[in-house]
């Protein structure tokens, strides 16, 4: 028998605010607790090695604040990290707790949008290279054709508060370019990083008619759900008093400001160390 706890969400960077702002709206009623590795960011160009080590050390952590189940809102974590941690970490852990990622339930719902079966991902080097999501959306829909594009500027273009200028419109512009002319029958274009909704409008802006730019908080959280429903006992595990701590590895200051570009509102964090 679990002693209910907050649920977990954890990110690299502050990009996972945006699933938790999606999971949030949808289950307000629940507790979380929002973990960002912010100083040791981005984690997209680190090794599968360091990535699982990093991503490890913040799953026991989230676990020692009392969470039983943990979200992975991070693509390359999820794509590194998550298989492995699952599998060996887990039984050795505690095996009744559960740490989940924010790839399958994108490639669950993108059988179900694309007409054309041509779609695309961009995401970080690391993401891209993993290969993820050509995997999971062929286990599920092997008809399916899946091309992916690493845009390595634009995390860095959010987290510099520079997702609205004119430097934004040329590194967001050449990476769609790119990908569409690798593959022009694409008609969804997956954004494979959890820091890419705040380029939606430049990216819708850039994007040729009939083809769609899918953000993932929506369906992560809406899988979330879905599983807590299916999985009574780990809903009960979860603590439902409406209420969300932030921690962050970096300067509480940082963290704060940041908040407020991907949440629009002012938060209390608490600063705390993984190593």
């Amino acid at each position: 028998m679990l002693v209910p706890g907050p649920i977990g969400i954890f990110d690299s960077g502050y990009g996972g605010l945006t699933i938790l702002s999606e999971i949030q709206k949808l289950m307000p009623e629940y507790s979380y607790c929002y973990l960002g590795d912010n100083s040791r960011a981005p984690y997209g160009s680190r090794s599968f090695d360091i990535v699982y080590e990093f991503t490890r050390q913040a799953v026991e952590a989230l676990f020692g604040m009392g969470c039983n189940l943990v979200i992975l809102a991070c693509n390359t974590a999820s794509a590194k990290a998550l298989r492995t941690i699952q599998q060996n970490d887990l039984p050795q852990i505690n095996p009744s707790k559960r740490v989940l990622g924010v790839i399958r339930p994108t490639a669950e719902v993108v059988g179900n949008i694309t007409k054309s079966r041509h779609i695309g991902v961009l995401g970080t080097i690391g993401t891209v290279q993993s290969e993820s999501y050509p995997i999971e959306v062929n286990k599920l829909f092997p008809d399916i054709v899946v091309t992916s594009e690493a845009c390595p500027m634009w995390v860095p273009l959010v987290e510099n508060k520079e997702y609205d200028s004119l430097g934004a419109d040329y590194f967001v512009r050449k990476n769609i370019d790119n990908i569409l002319l690798k593959d022009p029958q694409i008609d969804t274009l997956i954004l494979g990083c959890t820091h890419y909704p705040l380029l939606l409008d430049k990216i819708n802006a850039f994007l040729p008619e009939g083809v769609t730019a899918l953000p993932q908080g929506k369906y992560v959280g809406e899988s979330l759900k879905d599983y807590l429903y299916r999985h009574p006992e780990m809903n009960e595990g979860c603590l439902k008093e409406g209420q969300t701590k932030y921690y962050t590895t970096e300067s509480v200051q940082k963290f704060t400001e940041a908040a407020t570009i991907f949440l629009n509102k002012e938060v209390e964090v608490e600063r705390i160390n993984l190593d």
